[in-house]
């Protein structure tokens, strides 16, 4: 029982940024689940990994500007095996990359004027009850009707082959996806993108997969390669404007976030090529909607060991 003890202290880490300790192997296991989800959904993993590090005690500000560092590894790495697949539809990657660049950019300076008002944490925690509600509840209904349609033998793929996004102009050919509608949607859905990575710590792919399948009308296959390959460069961006304007990056957490997120990211590609695509997006919003229950309900019911815990140095 003593040796098992002075095992987990030896494992106790000090975050230099955050000032916490936490234990390590806790940080590479959250690490791997969340590479696994990165692997299989095409999201980054941020939407679950950011609240989990507030659960644990790492303050919101660090949370969020360090998960995005991690979110490029694992995003990388699942973005390698999706190539090898030939998944990834690099053109509309482009132009989604191009929108979420500029979204970055502005959600990194509201994030400094928040920081500077003090309301930062709370903002970032209201932020993910009510998108992770919304996507999620989304998500989980238009997927059962899926299921429901696939069940029935009923033609599935029917996609709005003349909405109002097929009218607008600067219309683009995307081969890999079998698509030619404006690339004004992608840019605008890459810049929302941008802007949630800066604010909560995400890649954004519980977002920008969603919108690609029923607002862009691409197929779910490819959906998930090209997700990622936008959430890559995204993240990084923003980890490295968060680095070098509020030194909010803990680099001895995000090493072992990463290291867990890498290997979690090869895994979780080989069991969503597994899945048929309405099981996948039922899975994900099951997700989405759990881990914006338990942040509902710890901004409803303010626990007072999570904060004696996790906010000694402040509030």
């Amino acid at each position: 029982m003593l040796h098992c003890d002075t095992l987990k202290e030896d494992m106790q880490i000090y975050l230099p940024i955050a000032e916490v300790s936490v234990n390590a192997f806790l940080l590479l296991g959250l690490g791997g689940i969340v590479g696994i989800l990165s692997g299989m959904f095409g999201v980054g993993g941020g939407f679950l990994m950011t609240p989990l590090l507030f659960f644990i005690g790492i303050p919101p500000a660090v949370a969020v500007a360090t998960e995005a560092n991690q979110i490029v590894a694992s995003s990388f790495s699942g973005v390698l095996a999706h190539l090898r697949r030939k998944t990834v539809d690099l053109k509309m990657g482009v132009v989604l990359l191009i929108g979420g660049l500029v979204g970055a950019a502005l959600g990194v300076l509201l994030f400094n004027y928040l920081k500077s008002l003090g309301q930062v944490d709370l903002l970032v925690k209201l932020c993910y009850v009510v998108f992770l509600g919304v996507i999620g509840g989304l998500m989980f209904i238009e997927s059962l009707n899926a299921i429901r349609r696939a069940k029935r033998n009923a033609p599935t793929g029917k996609r709005k082959n003349h909405n109002w996004i097929h009218g607008l102009p600067f219309k683009m050919r995307f081969r890999v996806s079998g698509l030619y509608i404006s690339v004004i949607p992608p840019l605008l859905v890459g810049l929302c993108v941008g802007v949630l990575a800066a604010i909560m710590g995400v890649g954004g792919g519980f977002i920008m997969v969603p919108a690609m399948i029923y607002l862009l009308g691409m197929p779910t296959k490819v959906v998930v390669g090209t997700s990622l390959f936008q959430i890559i460069f995204v993240t990084a961006f923003t980890t490295l404007l968060h680095a070098t304007t509020n030194y909010t990056v803990d680099m001895a957490l995000a090493v072992l976030l990463l290291i867990g997120g890498v290997i979690g990211a090869q895994i979780g590609t080989r069991i969503g090529t597994r899945l048929k695509a309405e099981q996948l997006r039922v899975l994900l919003a099951l997700m989405v909607l759990v881990v914006c229950g338990k942040l509902a309900l710890d901004l409803l019911l303010m626990p007072t060991e999570l904060y004696s815990l996790g906010a000694a140095g402040g509030h």
